[in-house]
């Protein structure tokens, strides 16, 4: 129940983060995308901000023997760069791109009641269950 708590806390955290930074807003963000363009760079020191916030974090967790709430860490032991990883980049940021929202500020976004977040919210859910009915063969990259 604990990591529950915790986990719900840490959601609500990103979710204010987000919600605060206007990182739920499509606008916002293609606009910040359009680097040819009308450019806004003001997302920038919101992921700069995340990258040294993960980075401080990290450093901390290689410390400890354990996790507080867990038996053991559970990092990313896969480093290679192979075709699923690559075609699954291009996808996201194309859809990023096209739309303004990734999977987290959807999500956020989801109690401004927008059809437009609940249509993107829909295909995102759906998306996830065909990727879980069709997986890619054994071996493939």
């Amino acid at each position: 129940m604990r990591n529950h708590l915790f986990a719900f806390i840490a959601g609500l955290l990103m979710s204010i983060g987000i919600t605060y930074s206007q990182m739920i807003d499509p606008i916002k963000v293609k606009a910040f995308l359009d680097v040819l363009g009308n450019w806004d760079p003001t997302l920038l020191v919101v992921m700069v901000s995340a990258l040294i916030t993960y980075g401080i974090g990290f450093a901390l967790i290689r410390k400890r023997t354990k996790p507080v709430f867990a038996p053991k860490f559970h990092l990313p032991e896969k480093r290679d760069v192979d075709r699923p990883l690559v075609v699954g980049s291009v996808l996201f940021g194309a859809g990023w791109g096209l739309v303004g929202y990734c999977p987290g500020p959807a999500m956020a976004a989801l109690l401004a009641g927008s059809l437009g977040t609940l249509g993107f919210v829909a295909a995102m859910l759906l998306g996830f269950v065909l990727a879980g009915k069709f997986p890619l063969p054994a071996g493939t990259k």
